[in-house]
């Protein structure tokens, strides 16, 4: 790592919110469902397809839950109206997990039940590693009733091997990336080759078992892994996709359009930016040292 990226990272909780309001604009769609459905309407106007992501993790109170809940159900409707081609990504603690897993379990089933009557679909995310049975468990029963949802596997995780051979039984919808809560090397590996290496042998069991996988990574060497398996598994366009982060590497998102892949991109808005800016900084240290070059240059650009 790079020895300023590293000081920055190290010393995060003492940056300004501002400073890090700076960064968090190029990844961030704005704090209302209106700047996410601009975000969406101009990926969609460069073939691109789009998911959206109300942050706001960990609600303290049911109410929260619900409130998150009926939040999305607006947006899923609003997907409608307007035309948008997205679909929906949520986490489970925003929904109650963490307060009682079964509310959660119905908070979802209520969004899936929408969304399933829109011909719409919605991404459980993977959160820290404590959440990870809980998700995979909700995922399995709701799965029992509808169709439209998936799941996300970590690669990072060393437990996720066993994950994806049992997901596979059942042919499921995933988005593999590389995963981003800071873990314990119990039970995550902490070298880039060794997670690098994982990704691509968790990508080669979902793909050779004709799971739907969304390939969520900014990664060459990732990316080339994968244009392999699917030139060599002769996949169809419509059989996958690539997913990427909203403001990271516009050249190599529209690089694999132009390649012929399908591509979606992460939205996230709303006014819990904050958190979700520290974890990116610190899942990838390199966007930390872009903190000080746009602060000097008002460079806006991705």
């Amino acid at each position: 790592m790079n020895p300023l990226n590293k000081l920055i990272v190290l010393t995060l909780p003492a940056v300004p919110k501002l400073i890090v309001g700076h960064f968090a604009k190029r990844y961030i769609a704005g704090d209302s469902f209106d700047d996410a459905a601009r975000a969406v309407r101009n990926l969609n106007a460069s073939s691109m397809m789009a998911t959206v992501d109300l942050l706001g993790e960990d609600v303290t109170t049911l109410d929260e839950a619900i409130a998150a809940r009926k939040a999305y159900e607006k947006i899923l409707s609003a997907f409608e109206v307007q035309q948008l081609d997205s679909n929906l990504s949520v986490k489970l603690t925003q929904l109650g997990l963490k307060l009682n897993k079964q509310f959660c379990t119905d908070n979802l089933v209520e969004i899936l039940e929408v969304a399933r009557q829109q011909r719409n679909f919605v991404r459980i995310d993977m959160e820290d590693s404590s959440c990870t049975d809980d998700t995979l468990e909700i995922y399995r029963s709701v799965r029992r009733l509808f169709d439209n949802v998936g799941v996300v596997i970590q690669a990072y995780l060393r437990r996720s091997e066993v994950d994806v051979c049992e997901l596979i039984k059942e042919k499921v919808n995933v988005r593999l990336c590389k995963g981003i809560y800071v873990e314990p090397e119990e039970i995550a590996f902490q070298g880039q080759e060794e997670v690098r290496e994982n990704f691509v042998k968790l990508l080669d069991l979902l793909l050779r078992n004709r799971c739907y996988v969304g390939i969520a990574t900014h990664d060459d060497t990732l990316i080339g892994a994968a244009y392999g398996m699917l030139q060599s598994m002769k996949f169809d366009r419509h059989e996958y996709e690539f997913q990427m982060l909203l403001g990271v590497r516009h050249d190599l998102r529209s690089s694999i359009v132009q390649s012929g892949h399908r591509m979606r991109i992460y939205i996230p808005f709303g006014r819990h930016w904050y958190a979700y800016s520290m974890r990116r900084l610190k899942e990838n240290p390199q966007i930390a040292g872009y903190i000080l070059k746009s602060i000097f240059t008002r460079d806006r650009a991705a």
